[in-house]
């Protein structure tokens, strides 16, 4: 695979902009059939990437009738078109630590999940990878508020609160199906250790609110996520369970209101 920087678009800065993200449970052809070439290009041949998806399909590969290059090749994109869609993930997953195994430039890996994620973001899919793994891909502002809540907490010595945006990331990210319920619950739980940090109390979230440094009406307004919350993160009801896009927005929010409370404190910490 050739190093990243070598291509026309790469060296003069050229791409085009991110898709909105219409896929999540799927993996459209686009992706079958750019893995099978991101994988050639990173020198794995045509019968050893017949091997790695099989064992992730747990399938049998057909040497007997399928031993010359363009039959293996047409197998390959055979079991790729009728893998499910989660499937094709964990084979991306795979390929990744394979490119790995023989790496000596240290490069392929990166360069793999690089192209990877451009073409989850040209195409619109809700996924990226993050040190071989697939995760979960939001809007800017996701991915924003996320990345610097568990850098934050981390910081400010809240490690409870950012193992819990973690859970919250990682329940978000499942396949085949998010548990969406999860990453409500562990976000809002990430927030009620934030503000029990910054209050100095132990109460849950509900009364802490109330003692925060929150400008109105941002009070009202968080008081009401922590009703949603509460009502589909807790207290399910049957055919009211809520949807991915509820998901993200209650960790989003819950981040970014975490995060401007430990900076809130710092700042007020250091101006003492």
């Amino acid at each position: 695979m050739t190093d990243t920087g070598s291509y026309f678009s790469d060296r003069f800065g050229y791409q085009a902009p991110d898709a909105e993200i219409t896929i999540r449970e799927d993996a459209p052809d686009v992706l079958r059939v750019g893995l099978v070439q991101l994988a050639y290009g990173a020198e794995i041949g045509g019968k050893a990437l017949r091997e790695l998806i099989c064992t992730v399909l747990l399938k049998r590969p057909d040497h007997a009738h399928n031993w010359g290059a363009e039959n293996v090749a047409r197998e390959v994109d055979d079991l790729m078109s009728a893998a499910p869609w989660y499937r094709v993930y964990d084979i991306a997953e795979r390929l990744y630590l394979e490119i790995g195994r023989n790496d000596y430039t240290a490069t392929r890996q990166d360069e793999f999940a690089n192209r990877l994620n451009q073409l989850f973001r040209e195409t619109g899919i809700g996924w990226q990878m993050e040190g071989g793994k697939i995760m979960v891909r939001g809007s800017e502002a996701f991915a924003l508020a996320t990345r610097d809540a568990v850098d934050t907490m981390r910081a400010a010595g809240a490690p409870t609160a950012a193992n819990e945006v973690h859970q919250a990331l990682q329940d978000i990210s499942r396949r085949p199906d998010a548990d969406v319920t999860g990453a409500i619950q562990h976000a809002m739980a990430a927030l009620e250790c934030v503000a029990r940090e910054v209050s100095g109390s132990t109460d849950t979230l509900g009364p802490i609110i109330a003692r925060l440094s929150l400008p109105a009406p941002l009070d009202s307004a968080l008081h009401k996520l922590w009703g949603f919350a509460s009502q589909q993160g807790r207290h399910l009801h049957e055919g009211r369970a809520p949807q991915f896009a509820e998901a993200e927005l209650v960790v989003t929010v819950a981040s970014a209101v975490s995060v401007y409370l430990l900076r809130h404190r710092a700042r007020t910490q250091s101006a003492d």
